[in-house]
């Protein structure tokens, strides 16, 4: 017991390792919660699944790419290249509402599913015609770059940088949806989308406001962590995995479960590459899995 105990979780005895491998799992965790904030929001009002998210996510990374090597990668330029990633993709998300969701409201969930599945493919391929099959790379701007010493270790600057930005979106997002009558109108949708156009608001373009929101955010997240990963083709996959498993920890449609689970995961991700380097994506299945077990409707969802 005492050997299988030294083989696999005597690094969380050293301070140093345990402080890497928890800033390493909060920066995860907060680069993944730019991505299911934005489709917990999506299903949370809409109440549809949206398989394509992963794919805003890689469409994203590649505007940031292709913007960087116009623009330059200062501080300044990364700046704006982050903007333009969320206006970009907001356009994209309002379009897809538009043109294909908004007319399937009404139909089936299956339909529903197929419909954004299909939009995987379609919109992957047309990543594939603009982008090409090769993997691109971006750099972090200066500023961001080097390493400083937090929590006792020393820490990369980007990395760092990733966990403020998740903090901002995290307060931003509450500000939105607690602070102002488009939140009320999210939250009361949320709750009950019937009622909600009954006392006269107009829910389609509240619908089509939210998956814009939804989009920019998966667009910000992508742009955000193109400069830590490889961007090519297959950038999504992983992706969205990983974001519907902190969506169903988290609780269908609740932002703060989104981010909660979004560091959880994060965090048991980094312990379990060390702890169980084969097992650590089973992990985040197996804690899933004990969250449904114990709350089948997440941690900070409710029963329908």
């Amino acid at each position: 017991m005492i050997d299988f105990f030294a083989q696999h979780f005597g690094w969380m005895l050293n301070p140093t390792v345990l402080a890497r491998q928890t800033l390493a799992g909060i920066s995860n965790g907060m680069l993944l919660f730019l991505i299911a904030a934005g489709l917990s929001l999506i299903f949370g009002v809409q109440r549809i699944l949206n398989f394509a998210h992963g794919v805003l996510f890689m469409l994203g990374a590649f505007v940031a790419v292709s913007l960087s090597s116009v623009l330059g990668e200062g501080g300044w330029m990364f700046a704006l290249i982050l903007v333009a990633a969320m206006a970009t993709l907001a356009v994209v998300g309002a379009g897809i509402e538009w043109g294909l969701l908004r007319r399937i409201y009404n139909a089936p969930h299956e339909f529903q599913l197929l419909m954004t599945f299909a939009l995987v493919f379609i919109m992957g391929d047309l990543v594939k015609l603009i982008w090409g099959n090769e993997d691109r790379s971006m750099n972090a701007p200066q500023a961001l770059t080097g390493a400083a010493r937090a929590l006792g270790v020393t820490f990369p600057n980007y990395r760092l940088f990733l966990i403020f930005m998740g903090v901002l979106v995290a307060v931003a997002l509450w500000f939105l949806l607690h602070k102002t009558r488009w939140g009320i109108f999210i939250r009361a949708a949320t709750n009950d989308r019937a009622m909600l156009g009954a006392l006269g608001v107009n829910t389609r373009w509240l619908y089509t406001s939210v998956f814009a929101l939804g989009a920019a955010l998966s667009g910000l997240g992508g742009a955000l962590a193109a400069p830590v990963v490889s961007v090519g083709p297959g950038l999504h996959v992983q992706v969205i995995i990983d974001a519907f498993v902190v969506v169903v920890i988290g609780g269908m449609g609740s932002v703060m479960g989104a981010l909660v689970a979004s560091l959880l995961v994060g965090v048991i991700n980094a312990y379990g590459v060390l702890a169980f380097p084969g097992w650590s994506v089973v992990l985040t299945f197996v804690c899933m899995a004990v969250v449904l077990i114990v709350r089948p409707w997440g941690l900070f969802g409710s029963p329908e």
